[in-house]
């Protein structure tokens, strides 16, 4: 038996059934709660929430996976109330985001060491006095460079999963700096199977998608709706065509769709705007599943497998190897 936790506690990895891997109840911006000039209303943020997850459980979705690190507005105990009563396991994560929008200064000096401690900290422990524990590790990278900031959340993610077994999802800014991601991970010794390389399909390139999967990881074809970042027609191909080259048990499709914004929200271009007005949670289920199998062949096996089977056996194999890796290590003296 392999247990997962969520943010009510520890389920069998049985019962995730049909799960959104990257997806956000809530996102704020670090300091949003400093703006004397806006509120919050939660209990209104909160209805809206339950009722939507609620719709998602209606269309078979039994686990939503929230990809919020600490510090894009991470908020367990509101994720716990969602999933009270929506009846939708919620996976919370624990990491840390860019430097370019996330990743304040008291946790730029930290080192290696001293993140990867919190990261497993909160993972055996649970967030603060809270009891909730995350199941994810969750990293970032800008698209020009991995900084040195970046590199040691990259670390500490791979080495607080070696740790407690927790796996990691990471995202790419523009579908870049995957490769570089994959490589800093497998340094510290982490098996493929424990981590996914997230935003692929901010990415046009097939060749860079395979450059990924060789190396044996998942990869998430996770920003489903987003078409002002890539045309879902791009998405469609992006998914047959690796399904058809054998890689449908390395992907994970998901949304990146989020529920609220506390604070103000920020300014974008009226075309962008008009794309999240129309976002719901269920676009991935109505609309792009449908189209995936209707119009690209893509069977309904292949498509469980995806959505069902990928996920469950992501949580089951990252814990059994983090697990042999610690036993390997205490075999061999720890070198």
């Amino acid at each position: 038996m392999s247990t997962v936790q969520t943010v009510l506690g520890a389920i069998d990895s049985s019962e995730l059934g049909t799960t959104l891997m990257h997806e956000h109840i809530r996102i704020s911006w670090d300091g949003w709660d400093k703006d004397s000039t806006v509120t919050f209303n939660r209990e209104e943020e909160l209805a809206r929430a339950a009722d939507r997850l609620a719709e998602l459980k209606s269309l078979g979705i039994s686990t939503f996976v929230d990809a919020a690190p600490i510090d894009l507005g991470r908020n367990v105990e509101f994720l716990a109330e969602v999933s009270q009563r929506s009846g939708v396991n919620i996976i919370c994560a624990v990491g840390l985001y860019h430097t370019e929008h996330g990743f304040p200064g008291y946790f730029r000096l930290r080192d290696v060491d001293e993140l990867a401690e919190i990261y497993a900290k909160e993972l055996n422990d649970g967030v603060g006095n809270t009891g909730i524990r995350p199941g994810l590790i969750k990293c970032a990278t800008p698209s020009h460079e991995i900084g040195e900031h970046e590199e040691k959340a990259l670390r500490a993610a791979a080495r607080a999963h070696l740790a407690t077994g927790a796996p990691i999802y990471t995202h790419t800014t523009e579908g870049k700096l995957g490769p570089q991601q994959v490589e800093i991970f497998l340094s510290e010794g982490v098996d493929p199977r424990a981590f996914s390389i997230g935003h692929c399909c901010w990415n046009s390139d097939l060749r860079y998608h395979l450059g990924i999967l060789k190396n044996g990881c998942h990869i998430g074809i996770d920003q489903i709706g987003l078409t002002y970042l890539m045309p879902d027609e791009v998405r469609l191909a992006i998914v047959a065509t690796l399904c058809r080259m054998g890689y449908a048990g390395q992907l994970f499709m998901s949304q990146d769709h989020v529920s609220c914004y506390p604070g103000r929200f920020i300014k974008l271009p009226p075309e962008i705007m008009e794309v999240l007005s129309k976002r719901t949670y269920t676009y991935l289920l109505k609309t792009f599943i449908p189209r995936l199998r209707d119009e690209w062949g893509v069977p309904d096996d292949t498509i469980t497998q995806i959505m069902r089977d990928n996920p469950r056996r992501f949580f089951e194999e990252a814990r059994a190897v983090a697990k042999a890796g610690q036993t390997h290590g205490a075999a061999s003296g720890g070198n």
